[in-house]
């Protein structure tokens, strides 16, 4: 809840795209990245007297899903035509699901540092992606000030997954954490690649205030293709601060489309927003109900394992939250359950450098980051970074890197030492002077010094004695 009493009021659209090996309607390869306009078919692009086949494995993995965010699956579902006009829409109307979807009536628990909240969700349903409009010359590739505008229809056609929430979330933070944990749970389920990115992940926000304790719903507007967590939880938090404004000056909030602009942090408007009744609802014709068998629906429920959110409290029991949280979301649990040792520090040791050193969890061998995690106190910190860095390759031994001794010994250390200070006497009397800051210079001298080899720790001891303190 904002300080001033308002209280923010937000429900989400997400797209999940699929990865099955075709598109939802005929089966043209669904790949990511490929040429422009060459994985199409005359289904995808609406010749006339073409007709649709579902994807059986969309359906089935849209079960699991269902499945996964506790919704009801339903027994008949039924596809809809969506209609409107634009040049990504070659048949002026995309298959769809509208009042009998595959999934509906759902939750989904979001831990959080002071307790669970418990996202509703509204349904999930299926249906087929538009091709990608792609706007050249304009700012940031949107259409504002483009030269012109081409269409790929590669992905048109694709399955496409989204979700609707009820409007239960309280903050662009709160919105931030439900995605990254759907996002996760999408990934392990095997479905999506999930990144937003790619547009794998999209997500819109439906965002509206109201005076704390007040009942019913204000006039919402609609936060359109937010391409990272970050940008969806900034747009919210601006857009309920524009909203609270209004109201604070007397005005009326407007039902519209709106567009955050993450490098300025605006909100800008892109049009009024549709209402169903706009897209003209109709079951499809084309298509028979979709009438899951119990075989089907109880395998999705077998094939769903213990979920992120469950991870994350059971994790937190042997951490903490922000830890537990970190390595759930970020698919590192898994090593981290691998990797033998002190677990506070094997969490912090996955969490920092092995995450900045981009090496993939699943390639580690678990025993070996275990030995190498336990003796970095007593290795050259470079040795440490480069063992992570070489730790996803299927030979690594922790062997040749533990061998690389740290400089600790006061013998060793105190000439190299000496000559730094020597060589700095401006520096040595500023820092006796008060400038403590120097420490970390003359650290960093001694470092370069010895190749890395020094210990740090040992280094700011006999530092500190040299210098009078």
């Amino acid at each position: 809840m904002s300080a001033n009493g308002w209280e923010p009021v937000v429900g989400l659209e997400i797209h999940v795209q699929l990865k099955t090996r075709t598109k939802m309607f005929c089966r043209c390869e669904n790949v990511w990245g490929e040429e422009p306009n060459t994985r199409t078919c005359p289904v995808c692009l609406a010749h006339p007297g073409t007709l649709p086949v579902p994807n059986r494995t969309a359906v089935e993995w849209t079960l699991k899903l269902g499945v996964a965010l506790g919704c009801e699956i339903a027994p008949r579902a039924l596809f809809h035509r969506k209609n409107y006009f634009y040049p990504d829409l070659p048949k002026g109307y995309q298959i769809s699901q509208y009042d009998v979807p595959l999934a509906s009536e759902g939750r989904f628990v979001v831990p959080g540092p002071d307790g669970d909240r418990e996202i509703g969700i509204v349904r999930a349903h299926l249906e087929e992606d538009a091709a990608k409009t792609v706007h050249v010359g304009g700012t940031a590739g949107r259409i504002h000030g483009a030269e012109h505008s081409l269409v790929d229809f590669n992905r048109g056609g694709t399955p496409l997954v989204e979700i609707v929430t009820q409007p239960d979330i309280r903050s662009g933070e709160e919105a931030r954490r439900f995605l990254q944990l759907l996002r996760q749970t999408v990934v392990e389920l095997g479905i999506s690649d999930a990144e937003m990115e790619k547009g794998s992940l999209r997500c819109d926000a439906n965002v509206s205030v109201r005076k704390a304790g007040e009942g019913g719903f204000r006039t919402k507007t609609e936060l359109k293709n937010m391409n990272s967590f970050k940008f969806v939880a900034d747009g919210i938090a601006a857009e309920v601060e524009r909203q609270v404004g209004v109201y604070e000056s007397g005005g009326e909030v407007v039902q519209q489309t709106l567009h955050f602009d993450p490098a300025r942090g605006t909100i800008a408007p892109l049009r009024s927003k549709e209402e169903a009744h706009d897209y003209r609802y109709f079951p499809e014709p084309d298509l028979v109900p979709v009438e899951p068998s119990a075989e089907q629906v109880a395998a999705a429920r077998e094939s769903v394992g213990e979920l992120p959110g469950a991870r994350i409290r059971r994790l937190e029991q042997e951490l903490d939250f922000d830890l537990a949280y970190g390595l759930v979301t970020s698919g590192r649990d898994e090593l981290f359950a691998r990797v033998p040792g002190d677990r506070r520090a094997v969490a912090n040791v996955l969490m920092n450098q092995l995450a900045a050193a981009g090496t993939d969890p699943a390639a580690v061998n678990g025993e070996e980051l275990g030995k190498l995690i336990a003796a970095r106190e007593r290795i050259p910190r470079q040795a440490f970074l480069d063992a992570l860095a070489a730790s996803g390759n299927g030979d690594f031994r922790a062997d040749r890197y533990l061998a690389e001794e740290t400089v600790s010994d006061a013998a060793a250390l105190d000439p190299v030492i000496d000559r730094i200070l020597a060589a700095n006497a401006e520096q040595v009397e500023a820092y006796r002077g008060g400038k403590a800051g120097l420490l970390g210079f003359f650290v960093g001298q001694v470092m370069k010094e010895t190749q890395g080899k020094a210990d740090a720790r040992a280094v700011n001891e006999r530092l500190r004695e040299k210098l009078g303190n």
